[in-house]
């Protein structure tokens, strides 16, 4: 008996570590009884022929080896190049839909069409959870575990936090952060995040869905594009949220196989706009 209850005890610490359960072994639970969430990853795309196939994989082993349940949702926002011929290649290998558009719409119509999806196929709102990620591989699909395990601790929106002043981002994006934090407080300094201008976030759909309730498609959402489409998408769902909270992540510009289409004046422009706006109330805020 002692032998056995040993044995029993060893297989439970085994199976736990970090901020939730790591995949159960057969000898502590049926990982079928459990309650399983979806996590919806939006991929918003425009000519990454290089980089979204290897993305697409790397997510599922990623998320295979965490042992939850996803569907990839990607945007062909009227690629050019083979980035449709790729996507229509992967769809025999992972769980991925494929939207598009004939004409180009931009990042931040693209984000939304992704994420109104998810509000319409996700069976459990209250339990699913959307994440956007870059098709450029500039996030790494390993910070998704961190915002799923803040995320199944309670938090209704986990927003990735980039450690300040890390010198591996290029020259022009450090700057572009820096003068924002300090020109634009009402914008970045206010915001219920250390870090508002990185787009990599994990959404209970149920804040999707509120937000999105009394406002028709011909209604959009997003007015800005890049960085300020991050901002004022959190400042758009931030009031239907109980918990906000973050989760470290890097960012790998050197990963990107294309030339950058980061532009530094524009992107402080279009932040500036959102000044003497009503981005941010004051929903229940947290971190991890």
């Amino acid at each position: 008996m002692e032998l056995r209850n040993r044995a029993r005890t060893s297989r439970y610490k085994r199976s736990i570590g970090g901020w939730g359960f790591r995949a159960p072994t057969r000898g502590c639970f049926d990982s079928s009884r459990r309650q399983k969430r979806v996590i919806y990853v939006c991929i918003p795309a425009h000519n990454e022929a290089p980089t979204v196939g290897v993305l697409l994989w790397k997510v599922r082993r990623v998320l295979g080896e965490f042992d939850r349940d996803y569907r990839l949702v990607v945007h062909d926002d009227a690629s050019t190049d083979d980035t449709q011929e790729v996507l229509q290649r992967y769809k025999r290998s992972v769980p991925l839909a494929v939207l598009g558009s004939k004409e180009r719409i931009g990042y931040s119509a693209s984000v939304e069409k992704l994420l109104r999806h998810v509000v319409k196929e996700a069976p459990y709102p209250k339990r699913d959870c959307a994440v956007v990620l870059q098709g450029d591989f500039t996030e790494d699909p390993e910070d998704i575990v961190g915002l799923i395990r803040v995320l199944e601790g309670g938090a209704d929106i986990v927003a990735g936090a980039m450690e300040q002043g890390d010198h591996s981002l290029p020259r022009r994006v450090r700057l572009v952060r820096l003068l924002s934090r300090a020109l634009l407080r009402g914008v970045v300094a206010r915001a219920p995040v250390s870090d508002p201008l990185s787009g990599l976030r994990a959404y209970r759909v149920i804040v999707l869905k509120k937000a999105l309730r009394d406002r028709p498609v011909e209604q959009r959402l997003l007015e800005s594009e890049g960085w300020a489409s991050n901002v004022e998408l959190l400042g758009r769902l931030a009031p239907h949220a109980r918990r906000i909270a973050e989760s470290p992540l890097g960012l790998r510009y050197d990963l990107q196989q294309r030339e950058s289409r980061f532009k530094p004046l524009k992107t402080f422009m279009d932040l500036a706009r959102l000044r003497g706006g009503t981005l941010w109330s004051a929903p229940e805020t947290g971190t991890a």
